[in-house]
């Protein structure tokens, strides 16, 4: 269906048959999108294991849309670009470095997590 592999906004639910867990997995994961995704289930256990496996920013398991500024929102795929809220929303904001220093001659300094650094 068109609808299950575009980005979609609004109250819309889509619904699928599918046989086994890792059919729908395969199924949520053949979208180029991934901005969030709705799990339902009583089986609780399974419903974690297929949440882990989906390539969603966020799944909601047995509820939807419940938002939380300490929890980072983005997508996967075409669906947005970087994070929002959150920890990770902070990085989106800074630039990271490192800063290596020795003051000893050794063969150390020419070789850097298995890569030879040529003079």
């Amino acid at each position: 269906m068109e609808i299950a592999s575009e980005e979609v906004f609004g109250p819309v639910l889509s619904v699928m048959d599918f046989e086994k867990s890792e059919e729908a997995v395969e199924m949520a994961n053949k979208s180029n999108y991934g901005l969030a995704c709705g799990l339902w289930s009583r089986n609780v256990r399974k419903a974690l294991w297929i949440a882990n496996k989906i390539n969603a920013g966020t799944v909601w398991i047995n509820d939807y849309h419940l938002i939380s500024a300490a929890a980072p929102r983005g997508g996967f795929g075409n669906s947005g670009i970087g994070r929002e809220l959150g920890r990770e929303g902070i990085y989106e904001f800074t630039e990271s470095r490192h800063i290596f220093v020795s003051d000893e001659d050794n063969d150390i300094l020419d070789l850097s997590f298995g890569l030879v650094v040529s003079d």
